[in-house]
């Protein structure tokens, strides 16, 4: 593959039929009709019930339906037939080019895109990798493209490299755990391409990624609800490699809560900003793999083992972090009266928050309609903090319910300077300052409050906010972002993230052409000019999940 301008390459032509890969006890979609993507019809025409998805029974997976992403993102669409749809932006073709020169060859096949293109930065440091979570973006855009060869050839490339034996220092980590990041060295003298890993060990920190995993399994379900093809998920390699990460994450230990305990660092927010414990980005993402692997894993003698210990994780999962992660008006009220030092399985505040405890902030924060899961839930403390990751894969993964889920987006409107402001999308809010920020940073020069992880603008977060807004039928919250982005980001090089307190400054260690961004842009376009392509990426509610909660006021309409 070259960095040719190709936009509508290598169409698929032909796909099988895809198993009910979804329904293993726990799924189904919803029984409506196939959304109707004319483009002639504004998406502002548009009802709720047809831009939350609608599908066929057993949706994408019904063997009725087929779906063919090759030609359907509409970059070869003749004008004249996009009317009240998107005409092309400049940004596009140039962010496919910018794509393109990122790609990662080993042995003459792409397997990647590196973290950043930026010449002009002196320090390279680990950004002319390919990181797997900044792939997932990249896939994406490929998947949506009609170009599935390069996301197949990464997902059995970490695969392979999940195989091999993983220590730092003297000690041994587990099976299952996937690379933050892997490098290929060509040797032009000898002719040879090598792959040298990182699993942590040469990380800031040195903190294991927990992510990596989980974004593998999601990025495994995306690729075969794009092409339709379930043979790569069925391969005895791939079955062994999602049973590897499920047995890390599914091990039995100490713990009373379903939730994953893990440390700080282990995810996007890389550096520490004390989330260490149960952060909400980590459990959506486990939420999430836990399903898509439901979906994928075969019922065999080894697969049904692991089945059984996911459905009924994602059931404890799903009741814990809807009743005690979820935040509104009235949670918020009712926390501020809680009593303390309760004993016995009949308490109310189970994990002893004191309500002196509550930050100043999120009593005007929070808006009489709206909520949110807020950060972290340990005992006696809460993290209150808005995490956007972590809300918008629960929306994608339906561990919220869809009440809670529209609560998510009438947050996100009602706080818009806030959350959003002048370039998508806050990563955190608010940010850590003063001695808070020595304590839980360790006084990061990168992590000044409003840059970077804390309270910094990112906005490959662009392309996760427009798949929730699709799936919620508020496309036009990500058409009002996507403008955003596209009056500076070109301008600005493709800075990875911004500064400031409404994002109006490009970072100060920013680098440009920062891949995952140009890949955010790409598939929120794509997403919101034929918003079937959600499906790859997308979870609809299971039924047997609903838990019994008491509605709170900012659910009612």
């Amino acid at each position: 593959m070259d960095g040719t301008r190709e936009y509508g390459m290598r169409k698929i032509s032909s796909h099988c039929s895809i198993p009910d890969i979804d329904d293993f006890d726990l799924s189904r979609l919803l029984d409506k009709p196939r959304l109707n993507t004319e483009r002639q019809r504004s998406f502002d025409e548009r009802s709720l019930s047809e831009l939350s998805i609608g599908l066929p029974r057993g949706g994408l997976d019904h063997p009725e339906h087929t779906y063919s992403p090759g030609g359907r993102s509409g970059f070869d669409t003749p004008a004249s037939s996009a009317r009240n749809s998107f005409e092309p932006h400049p940004m596009v073709a140039e962010a496919w080019d910018a794509l393109r020169r990122s790609l990662v060859y080993f042995r003459g096949q792409p397997v990647g895109t590196i973290a950043a293109y930026d010449h002009a930065s002196e320090e390279v440091l680990n950004y002319d990798q390919v990181f797997v979570r900044d792939f997932v973006p990249s896939a994406l855009a490929f998947l949506m493209n009609g170009e599935p060869e390069i996301v197949k050839n990464f997902l059995l490339k970490t695969l392979q490299l999940q195989g091999w034996e993983k220590r730092i220092d003297r000690f041994k980590l587990g099976e299952g755990a996937m690379p933050a990041s892997f490098k290929v060295l060509h040797d032009e003298a000898r002719k040879t391409d090598t792959i040298v890993a990182d699993f942590g060990e040469s990380a800031i920190g040195r903190v294991a990624p927990v992510d990596s995993g989980f974004w593998w399994i999601i990025l495994l379900r995306a690729y075969t609800k794009s092409t339709g093809d379930a043979t790569l998920a069925e391969r005895p390699e791939c079955q062994k490699g999602m049973r590897l990460i499920l047995s890390l994450c599914l091990s039995e230990g100490f713990d009373t809560f379903p939730t994953l305990l893990c440390a700080d660092g282990c995810s996007m927010i890389d550096r520490r900003m004390g989330i260490y414990g149960y952060p909400i980005e980590i459990q959506s993402l486990f939420f999430m793999s836990l399903r898509s692997a439901l979906a994928m894993l075969k019922p065999d003698a080894e697969g049904k083992e692991f089945i059984e210990r996911i459905v009924k994780r994602l059931h404890a999962l799903s009741f814990h972090m809807r009743s005690y992660f979820w935040l509104d008006f009235q949670q918020l009220n009712d926390i501020y009266r809680y009593k303390t030092e309760e004993y016995s399985h009949t308490a109310v505040n189970k994990f002893n928050v004191i309500p002196d405890s509550i930050p100043e902030w999120v009593f005007d924060f929070m808006p009489t309609r709206g909520g949110y899961f807020i950060g972290n839930v340990s005992p006696a403390r809460m993290d209150f903090r808005w995490f956007v990751l972590g809300n918008c894969v629960a929306i994608l993964s339906s561990l919220a319910t869809p009440e809670q889920s529209v609560a998510i987006m009438d947050l996100i409107e009602a706080r818009w300077e806030e959350l959003v402001g002048e370039m998508p999308l806050k990563i955190c809010y608010p940010a850590i300052e003063n001695h808070e920020w020595r304590i839980v940073t360790g006084c990061d020069p990168k992590n000044t409050r409003w840059s970077y992880h804390n309270g910094g603008s990112w906005p490959v977060l662009l392309w996760l906010l427009t798949a929730a807004c699709i799936k919620t039928g508020r496309p036009q919250i990500a058409r009002r972002a996507i403008d955003l982005a596209e009056s500076r980001m070109l301008k600005d090089g493709w800075p990875e993230y911004y500064d400031g307190k409404l994002g109006r400054y490009v970072g100060k260690q920013a680098r440009k052409f920062q891949t995952w961004s140009i890949a955010g842009y790409l598939v929120a376009k794509m997403m919101l000019e034929d918003p079937s392509h959600l499906g790859m990426i997308s979870l609809e509610e299971d039924r047997q999940m609903k838990p019994m909660i008491k509605r709170s006021s900012s659910w009612t309409c």
